[in-house]
């Protein structure tokens, strides 16, 4: 082998890694950019409250359905390929919510730009294939990290909010780059294109195919395990109610705090940023102490900012308990952080137990997760309606985490159990080390 091959064979899993994230954060932008452009389409289009949330709630079911399939199809066909075409596929429908002039017409393009949220199995497939074990957890928590594209639009508009108008209403050229609102997606489905041909031109080829022609049985054995389920639970906490959280905080700190959008946006930033760019030291943390410690960590702080978060604002005992937005910022911070190293941990337990089938069981786990994104807003919405206090909406995802907590601490206990019951596996067996992680 030449050394200029070899050279080429070390670098070619940064590129992927590197294209990958780069055009997950732009599909995940696309995926959540309703999150702030809502209350905008609100006005301008006259929507109902009830039409503007099933937008929203439509972008992310369709953004979770499909997980299963795109991780099994980049399995069998290539993250490369299944990535470029999944940027394609979203890109009409992105532009031609800019131009819809109906409330069926954007209901529709939701649907169909909102599987952009199926890039995550996509990517996580793909540079699975890619990194050997020891690289994985980090690997996958710096591709993790394009979650960060949640903030993109809110960012836009919270730092530049003469953006939504700064072009003319009448659009450019003509009308096909819109004004008002409806230029950010146009702009993101011409982005999409461009990434779609960076990704076919730089990314290496051919691709690992680890579920290259095994039959679709197989691939699925996998899900009858059930620490599948449990990872999914653990994964609605850190990553469903992150989804959740990042379209719902907006409207929350408008209508609790009194703020302006952009303050709102800028607030909701807080939480998303480390909620995300805290990925890759979550995935290197698991690498070096495995996902059950740092895990551990995740739900107990998680925990403890959640019940500050949850306690109604009311006098206790002579002292008035109530939370001002950056105190309530602070914790939603402490949460963010939270979400974000869990992300990562929890994705490092799959390719520990599954390596061949990180597709299958990754895409289950990342579409059960999504879907508690679509589950959770009305569930806070509920809560908050149903108590009349707005931030005890908090306390569903209290439960959950604590849940989550306790079913990880139960299994634990069962693992030690056993340990103790039965002679000392051999020492240097790699089953052993993924068996005793719970």
């Amino acid at each position: 082998m030449s050394l200029e091959s070899s050279r080429g064979q070390a670098t070619s899993p940064w590129k992927v890694l590197t294209l990958s994230t780069i055009a997950f954060t732009l599909l995940f932008n696309v995926w959540l950019m309703l999150g702030v452009l809502a209350p905008r389409i609100k006005e301008t289009m006259g929507l109902s409250a009830s039409q503007v949330e099933w937008l929203i709630a439509t972008a992310i079911l369709a953004g979770a359905l499909l997980r299963l399939n795109f991780g099994i199809w980049a399995d069998r066909f290539g993250g490369r390929n299944v990535m470029a075409f999944l940027l394609l596929l979203t890109t009409i429908p992105t532009y031609l919510f800019s131009r819809a002039t109906t409330y069926n017409e954007m209901l529709l393009c939701s649907l169909f730009f909102g599987l952009a949220g199926n890039a995550f199995t996509a990517g996580i497939a793909w540079n699975s294939a890619w990194f050997g074990a020891s690289q994985k957890g980090f690997a996958l928590g710096t591709f993790g990290a394009g979650n960060v594209g949640a903030s993109g639009t809110k960012l836009l508009v919270g730092l530049f909010p003469a953006v939504l108008t700064a072009i003319p209403a009448a659009g450019l050229l003509g009308g096909v780059i819109p004004g008002g609102w409806r230029f950010i997606p146009a702009l993101y489905a011409i982005l999409l294109v461009v990434m779609a041909i960076l990704t076919m031109a730089l990314a290496p080829a051919p691709d690992p195919k680890p579920g290259q022609g095994r039959p679709l049985g197989e691939m699925l054995a996998s899900l009858q395990y059930m620490r599948v389920w449990r990872f999914s639970l653990y994964y609605v906490v850190v990553f469903g109610a992150y989804v959740a959280l990042s379209g719902w905080l907006p409207t929350f700190y408008k209508d609790t705090y009194h703020v302006s959008l952009r303050t709102a946006a800028l607030l909701t930033a807080t939480f998303i940023l480390p909620a995300s760019l805290l990925r890759p030291l979550g995935g290197w943390l698991s690498d070096r102490y495995g996902p059950r410690v740092v895990t551990y960590a995740v739900f107990i702080s998680m925990t403890l900012a959640l019940i500050a978060l949850s306690v109604p604002y009311r006098t206790y005992w002579g002292i008035s308990y109530r939370l001002g937005p950056f105190a309530f910022a602070t914790l939603m911070f402490v949460v963010g952080c939270g979400m974000g190293i869990g992300k990562a941990s929890v994705y490092k337990y799959v390719p520990n137990f599954f390596p061949n089938d990180v597709g299958a069981v990754g895409g289950l786990v990342g579409m059960l997760g999504a879907l508690g994104g679509f589950f959770l807003p009305p569930v806070f919405g509920a809560l908050g309606r149903a108590t009349g206090v707005p931030q005890s909406a908090f306390i569903a995802l209290l439960v959950l985490t604590v849940w989550s907590l306790a079913w990880l601490h139960v299994t634990v206990l069962g693992i030690k159990r056993a340990e103790a019951a039965e002679p000392a596996v051999a020492p240097g067996l790699p089953w052993a080390v993924a068996d005793a992680t719970p």
